[in-house]
């Protein structure tokens, strides 16, 4: 209640008045009892982390062909297997991350102060993003203006501006830092949104859902999902929706992807000119499949968690967040020099690329770690938002796992 509470004593007594209303209107009296962190779900949070970074790479994987071919050739046997990756290991990745954020969050926001609180979250979460935008302007837009790639150019220092600090458009290069973006200013309002009642959170959610169907451009969150996401993972972590899908079938937690997936696919291969015409139904559509493939990703991260095959995902795991931070610099870079020998898409050898290029970009992003951490250890604990700081090659199969 320290956010609303904290009203000097000399106040006018109006005024002190409409502030115990709106406490009592919209916070909580108690904080919501809040399970503990259990060694399970920390390892499925691990495991999800790992699967879910190296899934949304098939969404930004190097294709060497133009936006209008590759929508132009959507059924082609290659197109097909694109689209395939990309949207049911792909794009169904984001949703749970997004959720887990806001499962941690409803515990730690808790705990701290608000400068606390956001202080870490800019260390966490801010400075990667824009030090990871700033080099991937750099080097990328480095590498084009010396021929050795063609990549976007900047058009003027605004340009610039925007790419490191994404406020007002959509990244260019580094375009999976969106979700950072978003994140961060989630962040900004967690610990107000940990103390509002669930049916505000409710409410909220599905404002976030018209907006998102609705189409609506506010520059406040570029992605809606995230916010939505967010939100919904308050409200499993309050309500112990995490623990109800551990106990569900996996049959039971596949069967609302497997219904959504298949539309959303055949939009996606099929469905242009039904999207520029239906804008609204395919929102919903897509708001539907994340929330299906969020309750799949989970139960399945829940499935890894239990199995021998978790150490593997635990020793990979600090990686991920230097991995989805530099994983559109390494496309920049790599899939344009590595593409020569496979041929674009479309080219004999084209799929097995594709199929490879998240675990060709983990492998390089485990080796810059390991050589930052050996000669930079200062700046990879930048770059990686402190994750990487004294992380050995072996760790335990039980992580633990912080907000």
């Amino acid at each position: 209640m320290a956010l609303i509470s904290a009203f000097p004593t000399f106040a006018p007594t109006p005024w002190r008045s409409g502030v115990e209303v709106a406490r009592r209107l919209f916070l909580v009296a108690e904080p919501y009892p809040i399970a503990r962190l259990r060694p399970l779900q920390s390892n499925a949070i691990a495991a999800a982390r790992v699967f879910c970074i190296l899934g949304i790479i098939y969404v930004h994987a190097w294709t060497g062909r133009t936006t209008l071919f590759l929508i132009q050739n959507s059924d082609t046997a290659q197109g097909l297997f694109r689209w395939l990756l990309v949207e049911t290991i792909g794009r169904s990745s984001v949703p749970l991350l997004g959720v887990i954020s806001g499962w941690l969050v409803a515990e730690s926001a808790l705990r701290r102060n608000y400068r606390q609180f956001m202080t870490g979250k800019a260390r966490t979460i801010l400075a990667p993003m824009l030090l990871w935008n700033a080099l991937s302007v750099v080097f990328v837009c480095g590498a084009a203006w010396l021929g050795w790639l063609s990549a976007p150019m900047p058009d003027d220092i605004g340009w610039v501006i925007d790419e490191i600090l994404s406020y007002a458009s959509f990244n260019v290069i580094n375009v999976q830092n969106t979700f950072l973006r978003d994140l961060f200013m989630c962040m900004a309002v967690a610990p107000l949104l940990v103390r509002l009642q669930s049916r505000w959170l409710a409410i909220l959610g599905g404002a976030v859902a018209i907006w998102i169907v609705a189409g609506l451009w506010c520059p406040l969150f570029l992605r809606p999902q995230i916010p939505l996401f967010f939100l919904l993972g308050i409200l499993a972590r309050r309500h112990g929706i995490a623990e109800q899908v551990e106990a569900m079938p996996f049959s039971y937690a596949a069967l609302p992807f497997a219904v959504m997936a298949p539309v959303k696919l055949a939009i996606s291969i099929w469905g242009f000119e039904f999207t520029q015409d239906n804008m609204e139904l395919v929102a919903a559509a897509d708001t539907v499949t994340r929330v299906a493939a969020a309750l799949l990703a989970w139960r399945t991260a829940i499935a890894i968690a239990r199995h021998p095959f978790m150490a593997l995902f635990a020793r990979i795991e600090p990686y991920t967040f230097f991995l989805f931070c530099s994983h559109m610099i390494l496309i920049w870079l790599g899939g344009q020099t590595l593409g020569r020998f496979s041929g674009p898409l479309g080219a004999p050898a084209y799929p097995l690329f594709l199929l490879i290029q998240p675990a060709l970009a983990m492998i390089a992003a485990i080796a810059l770690g390991q050589l930052l951490l050996q000669t930079a250890p200062g700046v990879a604990k930048l770059l990686s938002g402190g994750r990487l700081r004294a992380i050995p090659l072996v760790r335990p199969s039980l992580a633990t796992t912080s907000a």
